[in-house]
């Protein structure tokens, strides 16, 4: 087989490898990615960051999709050179890898303009200054959100807005800093940028156009932002959202044409390079680079027919762009030109700034050559198929923005022709979207999982959804597969659990066999060896193949393939001989950073895979379950023998419910706080499970907080006399969670689905059974770090990916 590497495991080196796979399997394929997952949706990060959806939504391709492919996956690996007359490329982990074929899909970096104090000399960014392009941005950006009051984002692009948004979920107090004259200038004219702004102000959010950050200000954290007019913004957080530029310095350090971009011909190679090509955003083509995803696919496209030999004579002549989406919470499309370029050109414009609507277009020889709709977008699907296809005009030109006496949105859809672009994000057209219902396939979800229509910023959704409809003649039917418990096994949970316990089913393999036809989906595993865990306790069936790799050698994976060991604190508490041990742990594996953790517990991060079993024999305490979709902590405040507040004994009792339901199987994590008084130092009104201490030896019980990417209050589930009213409660709760709740519903959003009054009639009516399964899965408990004297199989703690030179967490200075 033919050698193929791929540098870069973005959306466009991922895209191109599936392309290439759908048209041939004559390549043996290696993937490099400096980040250490697999292909997730780089757009959809802002829906992350604003808690619309879970990091898990939005990955493109898991880690198992790879292994399945037989691509051969160096995640974490980073290429540093190619060798063009070896042919081979150099890596960051020392790996030399030769290749027949190459593709360069290294994409974009953030553009970061010159400002005073933006960079530390010794840890990069400022402290508190955060870039906002990849997963890890994300996350650093939400945890450091949560306890931060201001944040400046400099930029009002797209990204810039979103991220504005974003922060303000939580809390913060946002100033968007824009220097040109108004937000969104490459897509919006002056006049739209105007209304767009009225908008977002409207939302909160403090907007400052024409104003240049000249200096962050702050010697150990950012305390505000100097403007170049000698004005001073204060805050303590900043996001750079000023654009990207393609990443090309493995392209210029390897010798390889560099403009603007990686300069590639119309097959997508590199110049002069008949082995070597590019895609993606780090790609030059005809003298244009591109930031939208339309572009990338079609590019991935002829990169794939052309390298795989199915067509030769694909050739890649350049898009026309064009972009529908919310921003800010604010509908916007736009395509084309901006203004006017000639004297001849046509301009028509509404705007209706109270109601925050801006519409115009420009036209040309009769042809539509730009648009830009902000506020009412009902008119996209017909303008992005005149500008696309050059479609005639009627006459009337305002009935470009208005349906005057048009037809239903119904009709629409059948007129819209079968060449038409219907998903920009994944180049998905109207004929596809039919061809895939007259193929059999009836439901809107299924149809977008066969074309990946929609899968983009998800702004044709509803289209998508039209169209299905019109397709199927009205014969649209119900998707059951989002009510499945996993995707890969054809039943609600109820029903799955009960034919589960009819077959006396204890392994994941035997539920594949039985209730899916035998065909194993990856994407099902984790959930399936939750349930059946729960459900047979000792008596199920381990697979290590089933497991994620967290729950295979019990620690929670890094950045960079390192592990961090979390031992369990019972409430928060410790003694000196533990803090010794850990110390002494610490110090022996030459751990970089040891840090306290939210749940009042100890983190070890750094730990090599192969050095978890001796970190755990030398500590000597159980795992604190720091990694799974299981019971974690509980965390106590000092309660009634200690501080002057205290009404109960929350410590005691926190540690009580840590002892009995420590490590219990769930459908996600579950973290419980006791606090002693009503003042709720332990913060247990926003856990999965919050016990209150207040006068007169009650406790108050409160059931689905969250304080997390979704912040909300517990209900008060209830109002017990004793500790050991609330250790049943507790566990009856716990039980029925596990019972009920579908995979990866955490509890903020499970209660809410099934009331209070259910629950709490729920949980009286089946008490007796209810605390006889807990009871079993209570006895079922074994603390997993015992497997370090005894691995479950011979490679269990076996470094498996090749690794940089470990660890890399950083360590901070006077830890």
């Amino acid at each position: 087989m033919d050698r193929l590497v791929v540098v870069g495991n973005g959306m466009a080196g991922a895209r191109t490898v599936e392309e290439i796979l759908a048209r041939s399997d004559r390549f043996a394929i290696t993937m490099f990615g400096a980040e250490p997952y697999g292909n997730y949706n780089r757009i959809l990060l802002s829906n992350v960051l604003s808690g619309a959806e879970d990091e898990a939504d939005i990955f493109l391709n898991s880690l198992p999709w790879y292994a399945e492919n037989g691509i051969d996956l160096r995640a974490g690996v980073q290429v540093t050179r190619i060798d063009r007359f070896a042919r081979t490329v150099r890596a960051d982990d020392g790996s030399v890898t030769p290749y027949d074929k190459l593709v360069i899909a290294t994409g974009s970096r953030p553009y970061v303009p010159p400002i005073d104090g933006m960079h530390h000399p010794r840890r990069g960014f400022h402290q508190g200054v955060f870039a906002f392009r990849t997963l890890d941005d994300t996350r650093a950006m939400i945890r450091y959100a949560h306890d931060h009051d201001r944040a400046v984002v400099i930029g009002g692009g797209l990204l810039g807005l979103e991220a504005a948004r974003g922060l303000q979920q939580y809390g913060v107090e946002v100033t968007l800093v824009h220097s040109p004259t108004h937000l969104m200038n490459a897509q919006l004219d002056e006049q739209g940028g105007a209304i767009l702004r009225r908008c977002v102000q409207k939302l909160g959010i403090a907007v400052e156009v024409n104003a240049r950050t000249a200096a962050i200000l702050g010697r150990d954290a950012v305390t505000g932002v100097r403007l170049a007019d000698g004005r001073t913004l204060p805050c303590d957080m900043v996001v750079v959202a000023a654009g990207i530029r393609p990443n090309v310095d493995l392209a210029e350090v390897s010798g390889l044409p560099v403009e603007r971009g990686l300069v590639v011909d119309d097959q997508m190679r590199v110049l002069d390079e008949p082995d070597i090509y590019a895609v993606g955003e780090c790609v030059q083509h005809r003298g244009q680079t591109y930031g939208l995803v339309a572009p990338l696919w079609e590019q991935a496209r002829v990169l794939a027919d052309h390298v795989s030999g199915a067509n030769p004579k694909a050739a890649y002549h350049g898009s026309r762009t064009a972009t529908k989406l919310k921003v800010a919470g604010v509908d916007v499309a736009a395509m084309g030109v901006t203004a006017p370029e000639r004297d001849d050109d046509e301009f028509v414009v509404f705007a209706e700034p109270r109601r925050g609507v801006y519409k115009s277009v420009v036209i040309r020889d009769g042809r539509l050559v730009g648009a830009t709709l902000l506020g009412d977008v009902s008119k996209v699907a017909f303008l992005l198929q005149a500008f696309d296809r050059g479609w005639p005009l009627p006459e009337e030109r305002v009935r470009l923005l208005f349906d005057l006496g048009a037809p239903p949105a119904q009709e629409s859809a059948a007129e819209l022709d079968d060449a038409a672009q219907v998903c920009n994000c994944n180049g998905v057209s109207k004929g596809d979207l039919v061809a895939t219902v007259h193929g059999g396939l009836k439901t809107v979800s299924g149809v977008m999982d066969a074309t990946r229509a929609g899968k983009g910023c998800g702004s044709c959704k509803s289209l998508i959804a039209q169209i299905v409809e019109w397709a199927a003649d009205g014969a649209v039917e119900e998707d059951e597969s989002a009510s499945w418990y996993v995707p890969g096994v054809p039943l609600k949970k109820p029903e799955l659990m009960a034919a589960i316990r009819a077959g006396g089913l204890r392994s994941v393999s035997a539920v594949f066999d039985a209730l899916a036809g035998g065909a194993e989906d990856a994407k099902s595993k984790m959930g399936l060896v939750s349930l059946l865990r729960m459900m047979w306790g000792d008596e199920y069936v381990d697979e290590r193949g089933a497991r994620f790799i967290n729950d295979r050698v019990h620690a929670n994976i890094q950045k960079d393939g390192t592990f961090s060991v979390v031992p369990q604190m019972k409430g928060g508490c410790t003694t000196p001989d533990q803090l010794r041990r850990i110390a002494d742990v610490a110090d022996k594996y030459q751990v970089p950073l040891v840090k306290l953790t939210g749940g009042q517990r100890i983190d070890l991060l750094g730990i090599r895979k192969e050095d978890l079993p001796k970190v755990w024999a030398d500590l000597d305490m159980p795992s604190g379950y720091a990694y799974g979709k299981s019971f974690r902590t509980v965390k106590t405040c000092v309660g009634s023998d200690f501080c002057r507040y205290g009404v109960g004994d929350s410590t005691a009792l926190g540690i009580a419910i840590e002892s009995r339901f420590q490590g219990l199987e769930a459908p996600a994590k579950l973290k419980l706080a006791v606090t002693g008084c009503p003042r709720n130092c332990a913060e247990a009104y926003v856990k999965d499970l919050g016990v209150v201490a207040i006068d007169g030896g009650k406790w108050e019980v409160y059931v689905g907080g969250a304080a997390g990417a979704h912040v909300r209050k517990g209900d008060l589930l209830a109002t017990v006399d004793s500790p050991a009213d609330v250790m049943a409660l507790t566990g009856r709760f716990l039980q029925y969670y596990r019972e009920n709740a579908n995979w990866l519903e955490r509890t903020y959003a499970f209660v809410p689905r099934i009331g209070l009054d259910r629950l709490r009639a729920a949980l009286e009516e089946d008490a007796d059974g209810l605390d006889a399964r807990m009871a079993a899965a209570v006895a079922a408990y074994r603390d997993p770090w015992k497997e370090g004297a005894e691995p479950a199989t011979p490679g269990q703690f076996r470094t498996a990916l090749p690794l940089r030179v470990l660890p890399l967490v950083p360590v901070r200075e006077g830890s």
